[in-house]
């Protein structure tokens, strides 16, 4: 698990672990990140079913309850089945747009 940081956003990037495993992890240092844009990037693995991106919709839930952006970045998985309660694009730049564009959301007060 690789963390970066860009302005007020991390991007924690999955190298090995298994989705429940990576969970796990970030439930454990949630408190450092959580007043960060979070961005978990799966490009890494070969192909993730429906099942590991819901394991990550109690985490996203919270964090965007606190009025900050959870976004996956996955191009393995089938965009077309995910729940609408969760945020995943196929690219980086398209979580940078989606932080982009809830931040203004945000600020206009929606």
């Amino acid at each position: 698990m690789i963390f970066d940081k860009d302005g007020n956003t991390t991007i924690i990037t999955q190298e090995k672990e298994t989705t429940t495993e990576l969970v796990k992890k970030i439930d454990v240092l949630y408190e450092r990140y959580k007043n960060n844009n979070i961005v978990i990037c799966l490009t890494t693995l070969d192909k993730i079913p429906l099942s590991d991106i819901v394991e990550f919709l109690q985490l996203s839930n919270t964090h965007r309850k606190a009025k900050h952006s959870f976004v996956i970045v996955t191009d393995k998985t089938d965009l077309n089945e995910t729940p609408d309660e969760i945020v995943v694009v196929p690219t980086i730049q398209e979580a940078y747009d989606i932080i982009e564009m809830e931040d203004i959301e945000r600020d206009l007060g929606f």
